[in-house]
C-alpha cells in the first residue's frame, strides 16, 4: 500500500469528522434494553460475550486494534464513539472483513433507538443522530439506509459555498433505503449513485459531513484528508472468490456473459472496459422509487455546490441530472457484494438469474454465506412472521412488498437457458 493510500485508511480509522453518537458506557449498557430472552442471555454472559452479541446485533466489525469497539466508529479523545464512512462501507463476508465491502448487516435505526433508551436511563444528552432520526428515517431494513435523503436534507440548510442558512425542514422527501456499493468499484466508475448523476471526486465524498457543527471552514480544512481517503478507495482491489470454481463451465459462462451482459456491465480482465451505461428505467424494470425520489433541481444543486466545484465537475454529464434510469454497475468481486440491486432486495446471484424465484420476504443469517447460490445465507418466507413484531425484529426481515424494496426487474436473464445461467453463475465467481 502506498503512503497516501495508507494515510487515507488511517484517517478513516482514527480521525473524527462528526459529533459523537454515544460513549463506551452507553455501548456497554445496550443489552439492558434488548428484548427477552436475549436480555437475560446477555445478563448472564461475560462482558466480552455481551460485546460480541452487540457487535452482531448492530452489524459491527470488531476493531483489529481493540475488539471492545467497532471498526466502523472512531473513538475520540474523550472516549466517545463517532460514526465514520466505514459504518456503511465496511462489512464482512463469511465473517471475514473485506476492505471496501458494504456493511450488509448495519442496523443503524435499531442502534439509534436503543442508544436513546440507554441515554434516558443514564440521564445523558441526546446526540444529533438521536434527535435527527426522530424526523428522518435512518433505514427500515438492516443493511440498507436512507442515505440519499440524508444528503438532500442536509443540503437544504446550506448555500452552494456550504454557508449554513436557516431554512425550515422539508416534509415532502421521498424516503427510501439504498444498498451501499462496493468501494472497489469506485476506480472503474466515472460517476456516483444509482442514477449516475454526480461526478466522482474527493469533495463529493464529504457531503455527509454536513451537520451544523461543521461550517465551511471545516470542509476546506479537511479537503486534503479526503484526497487521501479517495486515494485509498481508488487503491482497493476486488476480492477473489475463495471457493472452488468449475473452470470449464466458467469459460463457457464468459462467452454467454459477453454476448448477453457485457454491453451494460462491461468486460473483465487486463483489457476490460466498463461502459458506465445508464439503462432506461422501463427497460431494467427494477424498483423505481429511488429514480423518482430526486428532482433534476436537487441533483443539479449538489453538482453546482462546492462539492462539485460549482458545476465544473459536471460538465459533459448535465443530462444525467434528468436521468433516464439506473447505471449498470461493474461486477468485479460481485460474489462478495450481496445483496443485489440498488435497494439490496435480492440476496444471491442465483436469485438475480431467476427472477420468478426471488423471495417475497427474507432474513439473512449473521455471517453465513451461500456458496451454491452465491450470496447471503437467507431464510426465505412468503410472509412476515405472524403477530406484532418488535421494530428490531421487523428490520431484520427484508420485505419486498414495501415501497422502494421491490425485487422486480432485470428480466433480461430470462433469455438464457438454465444451462447458460449455470455457467454464467460460475463465471461471475471469477470476476
Amino acid at each position: 500500500m502506498r503512503a497516501d493510500d495508507a494515510r487515507g485508511l488511517e484517517l478513516l480509522l482514527s480521525k473524527p469528522y462528526l459529533p459523537a453518537d454515544f460513549d463506551q458506557e452507553v455501548f456497554e449498557a445496550l443489552w439492558t434494553v434488548w428484548e427477552e430472552p436475549l436480555r437475560t442471555v446477555a445478563e448472564q454472559a461475560t462482558v466480552e460475550e455481551r460485546r460480541r452479541m452487540a457487535m452482531e446485533r448492530y452489524g459491527f466489525v470488531p476493531h483489529p486494534r481493540d475488539p471492545s469497539r467497532s471498526l466502523q466508529y472512531v473513538v475520540d479523545s474523550e472516549g466517545r464513539w463517532v460514526m465514520s464512512c466505514l459504518a456503511c462501507h465496511q462489512g464482512q463476508v463469511r465473517g471475514v472483513p473485506i476492505p471496501g465491502v458494504a456493511n450488509a448487516s448495519y442496523a443503524l435505526e435499531t442502534l439509534t433507538e436503543e442508544v436513546r433508551l440507554v441515554k434516558v436511563n443514564q440521564r445523558k444528552a441526546f446526540s444529533h443522530m438521536d434527535v435527527g432520526s426522530l424526523m428522518l428515517p435512518l433505514g427500515t431494513t438492516n443493511g440498507t439506509t436512507n442515505a440519499v435523503m440524508f444528503g438532500v436534507a442536509l443540503m437544504r440548510h446550506r448555500d452552494p459555498d456550504l454557508t449554513i442558512v436557516n431554512r425550515p425542514p422539508r416534509f415532502d422527501l421521498v424516503h427510501h433505503d439504498m444498498d451501499a456499493p462496493a468501494w472497489w468499484h469506485y476506480r472503474r466508475r466515472k460517476s456516483l449513485y444509482a442514477d449516475g448523476f454526480a461526478p466522482k471526486g474527493h469533495r463529493m465524498l464529504m457531503q455527509f459531513l454536513l451537520v451544523k457543527e461543521n461550517g465551511p471552514e471545516r470542509f476546506h480544512e479537511w479537503e486534503d484528508d479526503f484526497r487521501a481517503i479517495e486515494a485509498w478507495i481508488e487503491s482497493l482491489e476486488p476480492p477473489r472468490w475463495t471457493g472452488d470454481v468449475d473452470r470449464a463451465a466458467a469459460v463457457k459462462g464468459e462467452a454467454v456473459f459477453v454476448d448477453h451482459c457485457a454491453s451494460c456491465h462491461g468486460t473483465y480482465g487486463p483489457a476490460g472496459v466498463y461502459p458506465d451505461r445508464i439503462v432506461a428505467i422501463d427497460d431494467v424494470g427494477t424498483d423505481r422509487l429511488r429514480f423518482d425520489a430526486l428532482t433534476a433541481k436537487e441533483r443539479g444543486d449538489l453538482n453546482d455546490s462546492w462539492f462539485g466545484h460549482f458545476g465544473a465537475d459536471a460538465e459533459g454529464m448535465r443530462d444525467r441530472e434528468s436521468p433516464i434510469g439506473y447505471a449498470a454497475p461493474p461486477l468485479d468481486g460481485v460474489w462478495a457484494s450481496a445483496p443485489y440491486f440498488h435497494n439490496g432486495s435480492v440476496p444471491t446471484l442465483w436469485h438475480v438469474l431467476h427472477p420468478s424465484e426471488r423471495p417475497v420476504v427474507w432474513r439473512r443469517s449473521a455471517t453465513g454465506y451461500d456458496d451454491i447460490r452465491v450470496g447471503l445465507e437467507v431464510e426465505e418466507l412468503a410472509e412476515l412472521p405472524a403477530g406484532r413484531l418488535l421494530p428490531s425484529v421487523r428490520r431484520a426481515h427484508f420485505d419486498t412488498r414495501r415501497p422502494g424494496k421491490a425485487a422486480t426487474g432485470h428480466d433480461f436473464v430470462d433469455a438464457l437457458t438454465e444451462a447458460e445461467k449455470a455457467v454464467v453463475l460460475e463465471y461471475l465467481k471469477t470476476l
